[in-house]
């Protein structure tokens, strides 16, 4: 039985297209990071220009987002930025700027919300910086430094995620809260002297 040009020409593209697919499948799995699994809470060292912070991850209640700032410490993402918003009695950010205020590029990053956990946005609590859209969280992160619950989950609200805590260094987070800043770049409360990040290390 023989086989019509056009019949055979027509299974060669559907050929084509399917390995094409499997290629680009391939790929992508192999860019992605491993799915992490966890038999306790990560410990991670923040060391800044003012001293360390440690804090503990809750990836139990925010695993998007605690895989997400783990895949950014791997990378060494953070050495280098700076705490560029500070503002006393709320909170103190970092994650995104360098020491004169250049914004960090890196890869498309969208960590979906996961601020329906039941943590609150509490002092000492670590949560993920964002835009309007509830899924927009990236790179950058604060600490905050009262009890804010105004930015926690209300109903059919979502709020800003809880993913982490502070274990230790809240001398340091206090030398922070209270430096001193100003208006540059068109940013408000940016430290006049730089606090930055030295290093961010997983704890063993």
């Amino acid at each position: 039985m023989t086989t019509s040009k056009p019949r055979f020409l027509a299974g060669l593209i559907a050929l084509f297209w399917a390995l094409l697919l499997i290629t680009q499948s391939v790929a992508a799995a192999d860019k992605a990071p491993a799915k992490r699994t966890y038999t306790e809470n990560p410990r991670v060292l923040i060391e800044t220009t003012q001293g360390n912070i440690e804090l503990e991850l809750l990836p139990k209640f925010a695993p998007k987002h605690v895989d997400n700032f783990l895949n950014l410490v791997e990378q060494e993402f953070y050495p280098g930025l700076v705490f560029h918003r500070v503002i006393p009695g709320f909170m103190i950010q970092a994650g995104g700027y360098d020491a004169d205020i250049n914004y960090r590029e890196h890869e498309d990053i969208t960590v979906p919300n996961e601020s329906f956990n039941g943590l609150k946005n509490r002092r000492g609590s670590v949560a993920a910086a964002r835009r309007d859209d509830p899924d927009s969280a990236d790179t950058q992160f604060f600490i905050n430094v009262a009890n804010n619950d105004f930015l926690d989950a209300k109903p059919n609200q979502p709020g800003y995620t809880v993913f982490g805590r502070v274990t230790n260094g809240f001398d340091t987070i206090e030398r922070i809260e209270l430096t001193d800043t100003h208006l540059r770049k068109g940013m408000a409360a940016v430290p006049e002297n730089a606090i930055v990040i030295l290093g961010v290390s997983v704890r063993p």
